[in-house]
């Protein structure tokens, strides 16, 4: 059985017993697993270390990204199963991500990180993500889901996701991508890095921009322009240092600016114009600096014994300015509201289109000013030796971290004259809103990893005591002295315990499952108490000449579901959350791969199908003020989350070209919590969309590429929220030119 014990097992075993005994096998043990080591910046590392987790795993390598050449992290993640998005703006500026079940919206349930670093603006006090890192610009992304990502947090029922940006090459590199496709959409990606012994360095630069897709009245750009730089700087010591030392530096600097609104369509005219805007939007607007900085060492004693330390400091600002309400007569009309019924609500409609001109300070824009602060330090520390045949990896990791959210909003008001806003009167900042959330997390884990033969076991334990302070200074202290000083707090001390186990009957199959705590940290409203659930799963992988692939049932028991106000789920946008109680969330994942030519041909046509199941299930009865969610009754469904997936990918690959075309169905989802049959007013319906990609290869360094989405112009309804109806992308095609060397 010696054949199928893993790289890692053959290496230590080496290191071990390398006095008693030496021979080539132990060699070539060692020189196989550097092909598999773990980077610091990483949370898997590899397809192979993927395959052979205690938990559901999906690494996404440069290759699959270099595919479909994809800008969008949404069409990036339809092809991981257990993977719930629903789209807003067509391009994945601010994606809504789900995993197991999690509520999507913002992405705020689950744990995102970048380079092993959490990315969210504001993890604890505020983690919707307005910022999100630029897929177009990673290496890789990783998934993990289940008992696998224990260590990870806060966020630890449904997954995380890791994003890893370019890495510092071993020698000199350089690289350029560049594109031109529909609607004036273009980007631009280089990068260049230098390395010797014991220094390196890559800088790269990322611009990708559009006029949109969705068109205005007045004929004004709809799109968005995003710049991305990033930096690294290592200094190391010689391969023949006894102890090895290195730092990381790494810097990235990010800005966008967008025409995004949260206005959407009526229903008749998205049947009619599904890519039109009203007026009322015109002035809506994003814009957004993210700034990040780190600095890592790694200490390595031996080849059995690391440290790993982290100091990270984001910074993000950003002013979402965009149409808020309509008041006239006494009366304020929510965007949602007229949108949802425009003959009850007909002259505020009139309004919004521009239909008719309105009274001076009728459509109310708010500017939603927030700046974000996220920094911390964090160090893992990872030992591993053998006990005969027995196989350890202790693993111990603390982090202390401190995050705040500094809203400093205002209301401008307008006039729709002949078609056009016209300002009115200007608001002062601060008389909107006017406060401070602030966090600070102490978290710790303890990963154990025991493999006997065939036999993976991994115990682990989590501990987060979580400290939340809202500073509340009023809409009348703008200078923030306190006179009107109001404040919550809430406190949270847990823990987190897990297990998953793999065991690997032969080549072939493997079986793998797990129990663990998931958590999720309320805010600081009073009485919420923290999410929790206990999460099972169990698994098999299987890996057979030319098929391959996986199979996972798994159950997430809630004991308490929260809820959060977020406007962009059709809320009035306090992130106030709620305890919703107990819930149900199971489903399958089902992914096979089948490679149709003989290994020895030089073509290779390799088949991909992924089925993803979720089922939800609200158990208790409550009610609450978010518009997505509502009055509740035993049995309801949680919205946005698609019951029926399914993708499905074909290619065509050879050393001089490859075509590729990827297909995805989403099923009918609601967009409020219910049961039975979803009527039409709160559905979003089924939809299938065909993607194409393709890459022809001049030499090693030049290549063209010609990409399409929605290839066969699908329009489909993506989204019912912020408000009004919301398409997909419609069909897209851009070509480009790439270099490397």
């Amino acid at each position: 059985m010696k054949y199928i014990i893993t790289p890692i097992v053959l290496l230590f075993s080496g290191l071990v017993f390398s006095q008693e005994k030496e021979n080539n096998t132990q060699k070539d043990s060692v020189k196989n697993l550097k092909e598999v080591v773990i980077s610091a910046n990483q949370i898997i590392g590899s397809k192979f270390e993927a395959a052979n987790k205690t938990g559901s795993a999906s690494y996404i390598s440069a290759a699959d990204l270099q595919k479909f050449n994809y800008t969008d992290i949404n069409r990036v993640l339809r092809t991981v199963t257990g993977v719930n998005v629903y789209e807003e703006d067509g391009f994945g500026l601010r994606p809504n991500i789900s995993l197991r079940g999690t509520s999507p919206d913002r992405s705020a349930k689950i744990t995102l990180m970048e380079d092993n670093v959490l990315i969210a603006p504001a993890p604890y006090s505020a983690p919707a993500a307005y910022y999100f890192p630029s897929v177009a610009r990673m290496s890789a992304v990783e998934i993990l889901k289940g008992s696998s990502q224990i260590q990870y947090g806060p966020f630890t029922t449904g997954g995380t996701i890791n994003f890893v940006s370019a890495p510092i090459p071993t020698k000199f590199s350089a690289g350029f991508l560049t594109d031109y496709g529909s609607f004036n959409t273009s980007r631009t990606l280089a990068n260049v890095g230098i390395a010797n012994e014991t220094v390196g360095a890559v800088v790269q630069f990322l611009n990708y921009n559009s006029d949109g897709f969705k068109n205005l009245p007045s004929g004004a750009n709809t799109g968005f322009d995003k710049k991305d730089v990033m930096a690294k700087f290592r200094v190391q010591s010689k391969p023949t240092s006894k102890i090895y030392n290195a730092f990381d530096f790494k810097m990235v600097y990010a800005e966008e600016d967008a025409n995004e609104t949260y206005l959407g369509l009526t229903e008749e005219d998205f049947n009619n114009s599904p890519f039109m805007r009203y007026a009322g939007s015109e002035k809506d607007n994003i814009t957004t600096k993210n700034n990040q900085f780190s600095v890592t060492h790694t200490l390595k004693t031996s080849n059995y014994f690391s440290i790993t330390t982290t100091a990270y400091r984001n910074k993000f600002a950003r002013n979402w300015y965009k149409l808020n309400d309509v008041r006239f007569g006494g009366t304020t009309y929510a965007i949602d509201a007229i949108l949802e019924d425009p003959t009850t609500n007909a002259l505020a409609f009139d309004y919004v289109t521009g239909a008719q001109n309105s009274p001076n300070n009728a459509l109310r824009v708010r500017a939603n000013n927030r700046g974000y602060l996220a920094q911390g330090v964090q160090t893992k520390l990872d030992f591993h030796f053998l006990t005969g045949d027995v196989y350890h990896d202790l693993e111990v990791g603390v982090r202390y971290h401190k995050d705040s959210e500094d809203r400093f909003q205002w209301n401008d008001s307008y006039a729709m004259i002949d078609g056009s806003m016209v300002l009115t009167t200007a608001g002062n900042p601060g008389t909107q809103d006017n406060r401070v959330a602030y966090a600070s997390a102490l978290a710790a884990h303890a990963l154990y990893k025991i493999k006997y033969n065939d036999l993976t076991v991994t115990p682990g334990i989590r501990f987060e005591t979580i400290d939340l302070l809202n500073k509340n200074y009023g809409t009348n202290d703008v200078t923030r002295t306190g006179v009107n000083l109001v404040e919550n707090d809430n406190h949270v001390k847990v823990w987190l315990p897990g297990v998953g186990a793999n065991y690997r009957f032969n080549n072939y199959v493997a079986l793998f499952g797990g129990v663990h705590k998931g958590f999720a940290p309320p805010t600081n409203t009073p009485g919420t108490d923290a999410e929790n659930s206990t999460n099972y799963e169990i698994g098999t992988r299987y890996n057979y000449k030319k098929f391959s692939g996986e199979f996972v049932v798994y159950f997430n028991d809630y004991k308490n579901l929260l809820g959060s106000d977020l406007a962009a789920s059709g809320g009035s946008g306090t992130l106030d959350q709620f305890n919703a109680g107990e819930a149900h969330v199971k489903g399958i994942e089902f992914l096979i791969n089948y490679q149709v030519l003989k290994e020895e041909s030089k073509f290779k046509l390799p088949i991909t199908f992924g089925y993803t199941l979720t089922d939800t299930e609200f158990v208790n009865e409550f009610a609450s003020s978010d518009g997505a969610w509502g009055t509740i009754e035993k049995g309801d469904e949680i919205p946005y989350i698609s019951k029926h997936q399914f993708n499905a990918s074909i290619a065509l690959e050879h050393a001089k070209f490859e075509l590729i075309l990827g297909a995805r169905y989403s099923g009918e989802f609601r967009t409020v919590a219910g049961q039975g049959s979803i009527p039409n007013k709160n559905s979003v319906p089924s939809n299938t969309v065909v993607d194409f990609g393709s890459k022809y290869k001049f030499n090693k360094h030049f290549s063209v590429t010609g990409n399409i989405n929605n290839l066969f112009d699908t329009t489909y309804l993506v989204s019912r929220v912020p408000a009004g109806l919301r398409p997909g992308m419609p069909f897209s095609a851009s070509i480009g030119i790439a270099a490397q060397f």
